[in-house]
């Protein structure tokens, strides 16, 4: 089989769609918040997005991460919008964490080295979300400075919450799901 082949198996095409789906219906477990001009959710949309990286690296977690939350977004008319935003900052998430997790070779078995990964993938995503939503308020929308803190003020408190949620579970899931797909042999099929 050419490399060219492999790269793009049926199989990581596959893993890409289930884990884009994890993503899709971890994201519908959601407290929305409205705010003054929008509205943000508590999810565990993320959870899934830092896992897809964890368990099988950047690029394809970072797919599973971008398609999985851009589907949940064209789902809801508030989101639909900007569900091309949504792809790029969730693909640097899951990629992120997928890239770092999976430093010192193809395995990602590092528990440091996923919790670190975690880490900067939410921190990332945070800091993406954030600017995003003062750029929309403020360039795009002309709110004025105040509305602009307000909103962005509630978003970074949910954000947060949601990265330090997503950080501790997807760890927790990643130790323990990491050893089942290795005995199933998931992770050779993907080499």
């Amino acid at each position: 089989m050419s490399t060219d082949t492999k790269k793009y198996s049926i199989y990581k095409m596959c893993v890409i769609g289930l884990m884009a789906a994890m993503v899709f219906v971890a994201t519908n477990f959601r407290i929305e918040i409205p705010t003054p001009l929008g509205k943000t959710m508590l999810h565990f949309g993320n959870v899934m997005c830092i896992l897809s990286g964890l368990l099988f690296g950047g690029t394809i977690g970072g797919l599973a991460a971008g398609f999985g939350s851009a589907i949940f977004d064209l789902f809801d008319p508030a989101f639909a919008p900007e569900f091309w935003i949504t792809f790029i900052m969730k693909f640097a998430m899951g990629c992120l964490a997928g890239k770092i997790s999976h430093l010192k070779g193809a395995d990602g078995e590092d528990k440091k080295l996923n919790i670190i990964a975690a880490i900067i993938g939410a921190a990332a995503y945070v800091v993406l979300y954030i600017s995003k939503t003062i750029i929309l308020q403020y360039v795009i929308l002309n709110s004025n400075w105040e509305a602009v803190i307000a909103v962005a003020g509630t978003k970074l408190i949910v954000s947060s919450v949601n990265a330090l949620i997503a950080v501790v579970a997807s760890v927790a899931l990643s130790l323990a799901l990491r050893p089942a797909l290795k005995s199933a042999g998931v992770f050779n099929k993907l080499q």
